[in-house]
């Protein structure tokens, strides 16, 4: 429906990237307040979530 209404087509898997920002944001709050451990678990997050956006892009560019 919201394809046929902006007249684009929608992207699969998207918003990787932007939670990989997101997660990054919230690790470097973390970390400022003393929050060591939450700082860790986001950054990991946020890695493993830039890595999946990396393998998807290279398998997008080579189908």
């Amino acid at each position: 429906m919201l394809a046929t209404l902006t007249g684009t087509a929608l992207q699969l898997g998207g918003g990787f990237i932007e939670l990989a920002i997101l997660f990054l944001v919230l690790a470097v709050v973390a970390y400022v307040l003393g929050a060591q451990g939450i700082a860790g678990l986001s950054m990991e997050i946020a890695r493993i979530l830039v890595v999946i956006f990396i393998i998807l892009a290279i398998v997008s560019f080579v189908i």
